[in-house]
């Protein structure tokens, strides 16, 4: 229906303009078609997925639509409809940085630089790079500033039942290596979270508080990781998840202990803002340090970089700040060499924007793929994308349109939260 509607809509655009200005080329005939096009409402829907997301709509006067998601928990659906609408209301939604611009600067009493409103406003700009794809025949990849990979490669956070029993260990390989989506790269954690202490008694010089990691503990992980290792074989990438729970003594000893296993990377060992603990455990650490899942634009990644903090930043692209933020926190980092991945937990939604995101930015090695309690080939089911969303351990890119997707209503409407309704 989208498709038709931008077609029939392009015809009477081409009817209104001169011969002259067709033959101009391409920007003459966008300019008319940008002075047209004005937002006319924003919708949402709260939906349980991984965890509870705020898909978005951006409805235009041209009767096409760009679809978005802001993810992660209550209060950012409350935040688009009460704050976001009326700021993009009658706007020409091709403005994508200047809208998100006055969004930031009209809600800063909201809390602006982080959390819930820059989530919300993420969820909004994502909606916006569709539709501005939708209007201009392209996909949002090439909006970017272009594309250097036809896929962005995954890796897959999940756990065996039990990290210490062989036989779910070979099991979980097993069902690692016959998936068809084929990734061959794994995220797993370092502990069980909440860390599963010992079965019998709390081991001395456990707290839960602080997180200390025993030497019982160093050593169940060690093991642990080193059966991982054998089970899956060199090709398969493993790293080692943490969250933000240990201090910089604690995880640099993690560090060492995983390190036998060469991991693509420590992540999140420690508490999420800066101090300069970070940069004294990026340079002693002996495996790559990777932090940034709760970071938010720019400005919460620049003393990480500048400063050494890790060796890899990960930003969770829908949920950072959107796309453009996620490129200008890729341009810093690459001043200083260092190279990106991307968290992720969303719908496939979030997953194909941020995947278009990743596919414009030069030094990008992974993006996570977590669906959580969902069955992978339901998590696929939110959207209707031609071959799958992740095939051959990549997330595919269509060349079609905007991000290439048409929501699944059947099966959304079956995980809509309690009181939702289809597009309210």
């Amino acid at each position: 229906m989208q498709q038709t509607a931008r077609r029939n809509f392009l015809k009477g655009m081409a009817a209104m303009v001169p011969a002259s200005a067709v033959l101009s080329g391409y920007s003459a005939m966008a300019a008319p078609l940008q002075k047209k096009v004005k937002i006319t409402d924003v919708k949402t829907m709260f939906v349980q997925a991984h965890t509870q997301t705020t898909l978005v709509k951006i409805e235009t006067d041209a009767g096409i639509t760009g679809i978005g998601e802001a993810y992660w928990g209550r209060g950012v659906k409350e935040v688009i409809l009460g704050y976001l609408r009326d700021l993009v209301i009658g706007q020409d939604p091709l403005d994508i940085e200047p809208l998100c611009t006055k969004m930031l600067a009209r809600e800063g009493g909201a809390g602006s630089q982080a959390g819930v409103t820059v989530t919300a406003i993420s969820g909004v700009e994502i909606g916006l790079w569709d539709l501005a794809g939708k209007l201009l025949g392209v996909p949002v990849v090439k909006l970017l500033g272009g594309q250097y990979r036809d896929g962005v490669q995954a890796y897959w956070t999940s756990d065996p039942k039990d990290r210490l029993d062989p036989a779910s260990i070979r099991e979980y390989a097993d069902m690692l290596k016959s998936h068809p989506f084929g990734i061959r790269a794994i995220k797993v954690d370092a502990d069980d979270y909440p860390r599963r202490y010992d079965p019998q008694a709390l081991e001395p010089g456990h707290d839960f508080v602080t997180g200390h990691l025993t030497g019982k503990d160093l050593s169940r992980i060690g093991k642990g990781f080193e059966m991982l290792r054998e089970a899956v074989g060199d090709e398969f990438g493993i790293a080692v998840h943490c969250h933000w729970e240990f201090d910089w003594m604690d995880a640099l000893q993690l560090a060492r202990t995983v390190a036998p296993v060469n991991p693509m990377w420590l992540e999140d060992p420690m508490p999420p803002f800066y101090s300069e603990s970070w940069t004294k455990l990026t340079a002693e650490s002996p495996v790559p340090i990777l932090t940034g899942e709760n970071l938010y634009l720019n400005r919460g990644f620049m003393p990480f970089i500048v400063n050494n903090g890790c060796h890899i930043v990960q930003p969770d692209i829908p949920k950072a700040g959107g796309l453009l933020q996620a490129k200008k926190i890729a341009d810093l980092a690459e001043l200083y060499e260092m190279p990106m991945c991307g968290h992720i937990a969303s719908t496939p939604v979030g997953a194909i924007a941020s995947a278009h995101c990743a596919a414009s930015i030069r030094d990008f090695r992974a993006q996570e793929f977590s669906p959580g309690r969902l069955p992978p080939l339901d998590w696929e089911k939110f959207v209707i994308y031609e071959g799958g969303v992740i095939r051959g351990g990549k997330y595919r890119i269509l060349d079609k349109p905007g991000l290439g997707l048409e929501l699944n209503e059947d099966f959304i409407r079956q995980r809509l939260m309690p009181g939702e309704t289809w597009w309210g």
